[in-house]
């Protein structure tokens, strides 16, 4: 009797007819400068002000050799920090162009939290808004510089300083920057993002030019970007989603980056797509539901939008087929990773069905591997079967800036990046993500993953978004809780009624016992949901301190 087939691992690779690039971020922007010179490299909307390529390589010189001027070598850390404008760019590349690592700071920081981060990776040059919203960004720097021993200079956006700055290297011989860049590698250390820190200090993933730049570029070429898109990017530069999947992939392929405003505004970003013909959109789900809640989406042409990106947390269905359906992005893609991975690892394709786009972060990027392990063991389990998501390849991180046992707990010795995040590749090499391995709740025995009864909550319809956390019990170990935010004009929605809503389509193990109505939830400036502050509050609201 013939033995049956064992059944197949959960591992894929990325096979791919385009090679990887061999450049670094400044030689890949010359290329692209070359070629798409005229053509609209950057617009910023709040200001109005528009770059060509070959202004904003120009600039970006300027920048380079300004900074160059007050000293800044390869390898110095220049931190950066300020909400989205074009000079967050044109430090972004200058710095690159110079082999200096670019360190981005959190907008959202304040004192203890810049101290932190100025001082772990000892940022040398610090270039900074004066101010935005509510954060007075030039009096948390005053208090916190002379604790910061590696800072010498900081540079407000504006100031004197920063103008003298661009003086010096608008009259500064460019050709310097070529014997530079012959002395720079492919894998210098470039870039140092923070984590989002939801539990103690932030690490700082650092990332060379091949990390970035190679899936930068992939995540265009998966989008199908060429010199004729135009990129609409509401998502902060600081994060990868901004400055790898936007900026380096507009740049890698001769497309424009429209900013529509400093920070996310559901109206002004439906408007800049619209005004400036942008054939691709961005944002994390919570940005795409403002933008769809938005009376003017209705009433504005954006039949210019083709693809776009929904990424930085769990894409939920129902929102993916109406961003389809309502704004007309019938390309777009849903794109899984982690600051770590540069970020992308997976990503659905245009030619991918709806089923696939709405339901899973599609298959294995280009060059890289895939493997979902049992999180215990760390064997790779049969494909079906829920475990933890691992990636390997160029796009894993060097490391969390000088903190070798930090990056041992995550990065083995194979190289392989364990994620932390649950997933179950299928027949065909889909990936879907049920949860964070931290997240997920065990009521009773029973293992539950609120991914799951979330797709359920937004089939709702008075709800408009749903987040589910597991809180104390004394009886099961955890309970199931929801917050929710509803539709305007909903009625009250009691647990009862929700409760009554689930029963017969959810196993009763998966049913919330507890709902929290809110405007809003707590989370990050990328827009993840920071579910450990929800954990906390939730003990609070109900009382459970002696649980």
């Amino acid at each position: 009797m013939t033995p049956p087939h064992p059944p197949r691992p959960s591992y894929a690779s990325g096979t791919s007819a385009v090679p990887l690039l061999g450049d670094t971020i400044g030689e890949n922007l010359a290329r692209t400068v070359a070629s798409h010179a005229d053509r609209d490299a950057v617009v910023e909307r709040a200001t109005g002000r528009r770059w060509t390529y070959d202004q904003f390589s120009a600039d970006v010189d300027a920048v380079a050799l300004g900074l160059r001027g007050l000293g800044v070598g390869k390898g110095d850390r220049v931190g950066i920090w300020a909400p989205n404008c074009a000079e967050w760019m044109l430090v972004q590349y200058a710095t690159a162009r110079l082999g200096a690592i670019l360190v981005n700071i959190n907008p959202a920081y304040r004192v203890h939290e810049l101290e932190f981060v100025l001082n772990q990776s000892g940022v040398r040059t610090l270039v900074a808004a004066p101010a935005f919203k509510t954060s007075d960004y030039a009096a948390m720097i005053e208090e916190v510089g002379p604790r910061c021993a590696a800072l010498t200079d900081v540079l407000l956006l504006g100031s004197d300083a920063w103008e003298a700055l661009l003086e010096t290297g608008r009259a500064a011989d460019r050709t310097v920057l070529t014997a530079i860049g012959a002395e720079l590698s492919p894998d210098d250390p470039i870039n140092i993002q923070y984590t989002s820190g939801t539990t103690g200090f932030p690490k700082g993933a650092t990332l060379s030019h091949h990390n970035i730049l190679n899936n930068g570029f992939f995540v265009g070429e998966l989008c199908g970007y060429d010199e004729e898109d135009r990129i609409c990017v509401p998502v902060p530069f600081y994060h990868c989603f901004g400055m790898v999947m936007c900026n380096l992939a507009a740049t890698s392929h001769g497309a424009c980056v429209v900013i529509p405003a400093p920070a996310f505004e559901a109206k002004a970003t439906l408007e800049a797509a619209a005004a400036e013909r942008c054939t691709s959109l961005y944002g994390v789900p919570t940005m795409f539901i403002a933008m769809l809640d938005e009376p003017s989406a209705g009433t504005l042409d954006l039949s210019c939008l083709r693809t776009g990106i929904m990424a930085g947390s769990p894409c939920p269905v129902e929102v993916m087929k109406q961003v389809i359906d309502r704004l007309g992005m019938a390309e777009v893609t849903i794109c899984y990773g982690m600051t770590e991975t540069s970020p992308v690892s997976t990503q659905t394709r245009a030619g991918d069905s709806l089923d696939r786009r709405v339901s899973t972060v599609g298959t294995v990027h280009p060059h890289l591997e895939v493997k979902v392990v049992d999180p215990v063991t760390g064997v790779t389990v049969p494909r079906g079967t829920p475990g933890e998501f691992c990636t390997r390849g160029y796009s894993v991180m060097l490391g969390y800036w000088d903190e070798p046992d930090r990056t041992a707990e995550v990065i083995d010795a194979a190289r392989w990046m364990r994620t932390g995040d649950l997933a179950v590749m299928d027949e065909d090499g889909y990936l879907g993500i049920t949860g964070r391995i931290k997240d997920m709740v065990i009521r009773g025995g029973e293992n539950v993953y609120p991914r799951e009864v979330e797709e359920f909550l937004y089939t709702h319809p008075d709800i408009l978004d749903a987040q589910v956390i597991g809180v104390p019990d004394e009886k099961y170990g955890e309970e199931l809780m929801a917050w929710v935010r509803l539709r305007e004009g909903a009625p009250e929605l009691t647990a009862d009624a929700l409760r009554e809503f689930c029963r017969g389509w959810l196993a009763h193990f998966k049913i919330p016992r507890y709902v929290h109505v809110v405007d809003a939830f707590p989370m990050t400036v990328t827009g993840k949901i920071r579910k450990v502050q929800m954990r906390a509050e939730a003990v609070d609201i109900l009382g459970l301190d002696g649980t």
